[in-house]
């Protein structure tokens, strides 16, 4: 595609450290500069889901460097951010870690000063500090070590000799942290020893740092690169070596969360992911967003209409969140707000419903103890509902039950479609990380038919232990031959991640 600029007012260049690998430690300058980008040019070593919030405008290219020959050269990453800022683009180069630690930032902002093009600094967790924070390591401490050196273990092969005073590093009072130096480690270790560091010094390697499958092997500083070489560690990898790396029989945190290292498939929306994903990786899960469906509001008569005479409805109830923010992106797109919803009571399908209803102001009247509609039904069979006007507010494909229901209970039923629930495709990268994964999440049923449609067929999953929101999550998994490995008790994100914890 050939793209053509125009726009002749300079654009600015953003230099963004996007952390270690851990989506949460990106800094919120970063994360804010990420989305509201036109342009973003990335490197190979950043978080999975560090694009997640780039705008679907944006122009998203990758410049980092490969181990496999699928590089970009400096100088066309240089020349890319120049010609981005002179079409006016606002240009994000994101970096792993931090941009001015081992990350080349440095070079590119005097190649962005010299064109004249303006750029800011956003620096970022550098892996240096966070692997081994995570691997348990503190890289300073009170009883072991006043000071703390980098130092790249992967120095430019064209230099003529290594620039690394070995000497002075062996002697150096405190910790050492090696970056990218996987491949060097024997001479590492080989050039320290000799240069007069304690071949029995505790040292540590820390290898995909910060990530759900980061993998740390300790030793000694002498015998470190045969048991890394012996657990296959690859990079992108760090060593810590001092006695700090003793700490870490006492503070280890990070590999012992009861879900770290498991691969967890969340078919949520894109838009709704965010909770539960946030929740599953602060229990050391690694995150498969493999979105399955997503939500469009509708902006029909049918909605307008119901708004319209909102007023005249007795009661109005939601099946789900979408429902729910649906209901009000319609009140607000007519002109209308809390006020025209005097007198009327609300009704919600579970406490997420419950809790996005009083996100807007309104406080359910009716939240039964089962978050079904079935549940719902029970809770109004001690209601006088005939001739009550009651307005569903649901997706455009739902269950029939809850509308039929009411009706038996003399209600006059209004069920309007404020949302489609549209089916999503799975690319080839995202099927195949389904089809590794050690466990799948389903939070409706919605979910379970777009995405066994969407890699196939319901073979591809019965090897994964599937994971249900409620009856009617688990009615559908069955309706595909499916039978779920566990069903939360509680019919909500936490009672999904209880149940997971339960068969983990």
């Amino acid at each position: 595609m050939t793209e053509h600029f125009d726009n002749a007012k300079p654009g600015h260049v953003y230099l963004v450290g996007a952390g270690p690998g851990d989506p949460g430690l990106m800094t919120l300058r970063g994360a804010a500069l990420v989305a509201s980008a036109e342009a973003v040019l990335y490197d190979r070593l950043i978080g999975s889901s560090a694009l997640n919030d780039v705008r679907a405008d944006a122009i998203v290219e990758f410049a980092g460097k490969g181990p496999r020959g699928d590089s970009s050269k400096q100088e066309q990453i240089d020349a890319r951010l120049i010609e981005l800022a002179r079409a006016g683009k606002s240009v994000v180069r994101l970096k792993g870690g931090d941009p001015l630690v081992f990350g080349r930032g440095g070079e590119e902002a005097a190649v962005l000063a010299a064109a004249g093009i303006p750029f800011e600094i956003v620096p970022g967790v550098t892996a240096g500090v966070a692997a081994a924070a995570y691997a348990g390591v503190p890289v300073t401490h009170r009883d072991h070590a006043a000071a703390v050196a980098f130092v790249t273990g992967h120095e430019d092969p064209n230099k003529p000799e290594s620039s690394i005073d070995w000497p002075a590093l062996a002697a150096f009072p405190g910790t050492l942290v090696f970056y990218m130096g996987v491949k060097n480690l024997p001479r590492i270790s080989e050039q320290l020893i000799e240069a007069g560091r304690s071949a029995d010094e505790p040292a540590a390697v820390v290898a995909q740092g910060t990530r759900a499958d980061q993998q740390t092997v300790t030793g000694r500083l002498v015998d470190i690169p045969e048991l890394a070489r012996e657990a296959a560690i690859e990079p992108p990898a760090l060593t810590v070596i001092g006695s700090v790396v003793e700490e870490r029989q006492r503070i280890e945190w990070f590999e012992r969360r009861p879900l770290f290292g498991r691969r967890v498939v969340v078919t949520r929306a894109r838009a709704q992911a965010g909770t539960l994903a946030g929740r599953l990786r602060s229990l050391g899960a690694e995150v498969i967003e493999s979105p399955a469906i997503s939500v469009r509001f509708r902006e029909d008569e049918s909605v307008r209409a119901a708004i319209e005479q909102v007023s005249s409805f007795d009661l109005v109830a939601f099946t789900s969140v979408n429902g729910v923010r649906s209901f009000f992106t319609a009140l607000s797109d007519a002109a209308l707000d809390a006020r025209a919803l005097g007198g009327i009571e609300f009704a919600t399908v579970g406490a997420a419903t419950a809790e996005e209803l009083r996100n807007h102001g309104v406080i359910a009247d009716h939240l039964p103890d089962r978050a079904v509609s079935e549940g719902l039904l029970d809770l109004f069979g001690e209601v006088d509902l005939v001739g009550k006007r009651v307005l569903l507010a649901v997706a455009s494909e739902t269950r029939p039950v809850l509308g039929e229901g009411l009706v038996e209970l003399g209600a006059e039923v209004h069920k309007v479609a404020f949302y489609d629930t549209i089916h999503e495709q799975l690319d080839d990268e995202q099927t195949a990380a389904v089809a590794e994964a050690d466990f799948i999440t389903f939070a409706s049923g919605s979910a379970v038919h777009s995405l066994v449609s969407s890699i196939g067929g319901a073979e591809h999953l019965k090897a994964i232990p599937a994971v249900s929101i409620g009856p009617t999550t688990s009615a559908a998994l069955r309706e595909h031959g499916l039978e779920p490995a566990a069903e939360a008790t509680r019919h909500e994100i936490d009672g999904l991640i209880d149940a997971l914890l339960q068969i983990q």
